[in-house]
């Protein structure tokens, strides 16, 4: 069995990681490696265009990606991070364009520790695309991400059965307010109380 030492090695070495979050599995890069995003595209059978989204270890480290910080983003983050909320950001040029789309790069804070101990582990935030080939159902246990990847992935990290019903949900957020992009786990009636100044975590 794999541990959480071998999966920070994997990624420093711009390997694949297959790990547990807070919704279902994840397939982990190091998201400023351009080698193992081509790695994980492939892998994936991923189409080019459609981004993929960031975990990060703590808040400053997900807003490290991003060009300005709006207000109403860090309510959101104080609302339900570490929690299944993805926030599309501005992002910093330095982010690959294959993790940017129109309206910026998303990230979250997961509170699975595995996810952000993999993040915290290289100093830099990791994808966080379901561990799945393009078009098939998220994998709930590691044997369902084996299955699908196999020995492209270098390191398969134990969660158990993940047993959420929803992916997270993600908000793009600008200067000029803030858009539902995914319904998920949070509903837009908590976005839209939690932006009001009623919080609900």
């Amino acid at each position: 069995m794999f541990r959480l030492e071998d999966g920070i090695a994997a990624l420093q070495a711009g390997e694949l990681v297959v790990y547990p979050t807070e919704t279902f599995y994840a397939l982990g890069a190091d998201a400023f490696s351009s080698s193992a995003l081509r790695r994980l595209f492939r892998v994936k059978r991923r189409e080019p265009g459609r981004p993929i989204g960031l975990i990060a270890a703590d808040s400053a480290m997900a807003f490290s990606v991003a060009r300005e910080i709006p207000i109403d983003a860090r309510r959101l983050a104080d609302a339900f991070w570490p929690g299944p909320l993805t926030l599309v950001l501005p992002a910093r040029e330095n982010v690959a364009r294959e993790l940017a789309g129109l309206d910026g790069v998303g990230v979250r804070v997961s509170p699975n520790p595995v996810a952000r101990a993999l993040s915290a582990g290289i100093g830099r935030p990791i994808t966080a695309t379901s561990a799945n080939l393009n078009g098939e159902a998220p994998a709930s246990t590691l044997e369902q991400a084996r299955a699908g990847l196999g020995e492209k992935v270098k390191v398969y990290l134990e969660g158990g059965k993940l047993t959420a019903s929803a992916p997270s949900t993600v908000v793009a957020v600008s200067g000029s307010g803030w858009k539902m992009i995914r319904v998920g786990a949070i509903s837009e009636s908590q976005i839209a109380m939690a932006l009001a100044g009623d919080a609900l975590k």
